[in-house]
């Protein structure tokens, strides 16, 4: 028990993949030619990795589990209702002392969907309703390719944002939304390799990530970054980060037990309402926004990514245990 604890302590290695990104971004940042290169690169890497995520999402799954309306209702409500005005109301607490970069970041870390592989393996770990969470988790990816953007535009992109545009919307239609639409049609001829090749894909997945990272962060250091963006700021960073995830965490369990669910279904509530989709985030931000504010935006869901890993690691252990008994 005692080891198994420290290796939910340990830094996920994507974590240290991510800061060595950073690091390399703010010594070498790319520029030029070679930046108009690598955004070509990265946006074919987002598209490719949408369309996993289509290939992914097994109807069979999310027909298991849709009949647990009360569980999705709870688990999709804190994603996109909750989170949002947690996100908005420490923006608006924070006026006046707070770098507003770290509030607008934290804003679009409160706007993104769950994630899908960890809410539905902590969920298991846990022995809660995993047929719920894979439909819950699933609904929340889907929806929040078209929620996140109008989110955004409504709360990110006011005033002298200049709102959102046409083009933005274009940009998430044909990287986003057309190949996770294609990736799931096409699950009758990729399915089979899609589950043969999980290994390698999620190699895709986190390398498409760190090209997105690294671009954005050149992009921002050009601009000023480090300057801007203190490590006074990078503790209020994690000390807001690790805020939001108690109250979070908190508010699910209290309402799944206010709403007379069962553990397992509670659990589910838990693992998939908390979460915040790092693999949807960083791609969604290089549509979203403009590379000099890339940087800001993407750090918070960065640190967010491992808090949650490690905290809710150490749910599903007490869960677990507790629903062994």
């Amino acid at each position: 028990m005692a080891a198994f604890r420290i290796d939910i302590l340990k830094l996920d290695p994507f974590l240290l993949a991510l800061l060595a990104t950073v690091g390399l971004a703010s010594l070498f940042p790319c520029a030029g030619r070679f930046a108009a290169i690598m955004g070509g690169i990265t946006d074919a890497g987002i598209v490719l990795l949408f369309f996993l995520h289509g290939t992914r999402l097994s109807r069979e799954a999310i027909l298991a589990g849709i009949g647990a309306w009360k569980i999705h209702a709870l688990a999709l409500g804190t994603t996109f209702i909750v989170f949002p005005l947690i996100g908005l109301a420490l923006r608006a607490a924070s006026h006046g002392w707070l770098n507003p970069a770290i509030a607008d970041g934290l804003v679009f870390l409160c706007l993104l969907p769950s994630t899908v592989q960890s809410s539905i393996a902590f969920t298991a770990i846990a022995r809660g309703n995993v047929p719920a969470a894979v439909c819950s988790a699933s609904a929340s990816n889907v929806l929040g390719i078209f929620l996140t953007p109008v989110l955004v535009g409504l709360t990110l992109m006011t005033g002298s944002r200049g709102g959102f545009s046409l083009d933005a919307l274009i940009s998430i239609v044909l990287q986003l939304l057309l190949p996770f639409v294609v990736g799931h049609l096409s699950r009758p001829l990729t399915a089979a390799f899609v589950t043969r090749h999980k290994s390698i894909l999620g190699k895709v997945d986190r390398s498409t990530i760190l090209l997105v990272v690294y671009t954005a962060f050149s992009a921002a250091v050009i601009e000023g970054l480090w300057q801007k963006y203190s490590l006074a700021d990078l503790g209020w960073t994690v000390a807001l980060n690790a805020a939001i995830l108690a109250m979070v965490l908190v508010f699910t369990r209290w309402a799944a037990r206010r709403a007379g669910l069962s553990t397992p279904d509670e659990i589910a509530v838990v693992f998939c309402g908390s979460k915040k989709s790092l693999a949807s985030g960083v791609p969604m931000a290089s549509v979203l926004f403009p590379k000099a504010l890339l940087g800001p935006m993407v750090l918070p869901i960065m640190l967010f990514h491992q808090m949650q890993l490690m905290v809710c690691a150490v749910l599903a252990q007490r869960y677990g245990a507790r629903q062994g008994d």
